[in-house]
């Protein structure tokens, strides 16, 4: 099972230009013949403000230590990506179901459902 999954995957620019491998959520299973995952970014650079899209993973929560990531992170609900799971290249850990709950509640906000 992939869904809450955190895994590292080259991630583009906003310019398209290039891409850095960086730590994503998985948000879906993998869907169709190519395999096809729906991530989030991750970004270890907290913003200063917050967007409702945004969610905070403090490195002191108890769940932070199954995720795999190092330092207190930023989920970017707003920052898409879809990818083929041939592109990931690691897995780093996994959210813990009332995290990915919180996900959801965000997700579901996003797109108004």
């Amino acid at each position: 099972m992939l869904k809450g999954k955190i895994l590292l995957v080259p991630f583009p620019f906003d310019d398209l230009s290039s891409s850095k491998v960086r730590p994503t959520i998985c948000l879906t299973e993998p869907i169709g013949e190519h395999e096809h995952i729906v991530v989030a970014f991750i970004s270890s650079q907290i913003p200063k403000q917050t967007l409702e899209t945004d969610i905070l993973f403090d490195s002191s929560n108890q769940d932070f230590k199954n995720s795999g990531l190092k330092v207190s992170s930023s989920i970017r609900l707003h920052r898409l990506m879809t990818i083929t799971l041939s592109l990931v290249q690691r897995e780093l850990g996994e959210l813990s179901q009332p995290k990915l709950f919180e996900v959801n509640a965000h997700l579901k906000k996003l797109f108004q459902l």
